[in-house]
């Protein structure tokens, strides 16, 4: 079995996914402030279960890869870019979104790209995942140590662009 394409971005967005929901639930008060901002009077409780759904729909997506937790990873990050998108559209007054439970990179358009990119990765996972990872690791060349550290890559590269306080949108 060989792994699809997709496998790398959607290992890497489900594990960021993890990463963000865990640091929110540690730290919840910056994206409360970012949701007070856009208008929506939404508490750490309510911030700290959101972000435990995001470490069940990772974890469920690692355990048990396949079309529906592909589509529930896929669903978190268009939910994540429609909020960013709306931001920017309307202007919101937002110097971070929280993402990762801290003051990080202000929401704008290489936000919302990275986030529609890795609802897209995860959809096309949904569409056309194996039933197994464990096997699918098994199954590539070293036991799947290439595709697991071009994963962490991805990731990393990723969480570099949606935490970077540097990053601002040029108009």
């Amino acid at each position: 079995m060989t792994a699809p394409p997709v496998a790398a971005p959607f290992l890497a967005a489900t594990v960021v996914l993890g990463a963000a929901g865990l640091a929110k639930l540690w730290r919840p008060a910056d994206t409360a402030r970012a949701l007070h901002a856009a208008g929506w009077r939404i508490g750490w409780g309510t911030v700290r279960l959101g972000a435990l759904a995001e470490v069940v729909v990772c974890a469920a997506a690692l355990t048990a890869p396949g079309a529906v937790t592909g589509a529930l990873v896929s669903v978190s990050y268009a939910g994540f870019a429609m909020f960013v998108i709306t931001a920017v559209w309307r202007g919101w007054p937002l110097s971070s979104c929280g993402c990762f439970g801290r003051p990080d990179s202000e929401p704008g358009h290489h936000h919302a790209a990275l986030d529609l990119g890795a609802c897209a990765a995860a959809g096309w996972w949904a569409a056309s995942a194996p039933r197994d990872l464990g096997s699918l690791f098994v199954h590539q060349p070293w036991h799947g140590l290439p595709l697991a550290l071009m994963s962490l890559v991805i990731a990393g590269l990723a969480c570099l662009v949606w935490t970077n306080p540097l990053a601002r949108e040029v108009a």
